[in-house]
């Protein structure tokens, strides 16, 4: 499972980051891997980014910040608390084998792509 935490719907680099995720979705489909996209955002915002952006990937709301503060994904902006662009890359047992702190949007889909073959190769 790929879980990235991002900062909020509708901005240029979620969307391109989204994007990304969006075309890479069969290659990821392939390798049996699940996207789910994270903010501190709610769920009317998220449907209504996913309609405008024909993103076909789950988003999660996580209003109460708890699932980001557990990956210690919260970035504090002023008075706001939003997601941080992080992603975490998930085994079938749960285990996190590879996390970025630190996401060039326009790369990211296919760094975490070869880092999913990597594991593949390691496990097979």
């Amino acid at each position: 499972m790929v879980l990235y935490f991002y900062p909020k719907d509708m901005t240029s680099g979620c969307t391109i980051e989204a994007h990304n995720f969006q075309r890479d979705l069969a290659k990821y489909d392939a390798k049996n891997a699940v996207i789910l996209g994270v903010s501190v955002q709610d769920e009317k915002t998220h449907q209504e980014f996913c309609a405008k952006e024909s993103l076909t990937f789950k988003l999660l709301a996580d209003t109460n910040k708890q699932v980001s503060g557990q990956y210690g994904s919260i970035m504090n902006l002023g008075v706001a608390k939003l997601s941080a662009r992080h992603t975490f890359l998930i085994d079938p047992q749960g285990v996190v084998r590879k996390v970025w702190l630190d996401v060039d949007v326009q790369k990211h889909s296919g760094e975490v792509l070869v880092a999913i073959d990597g594991l593949n190769k390691t496990n097979s």
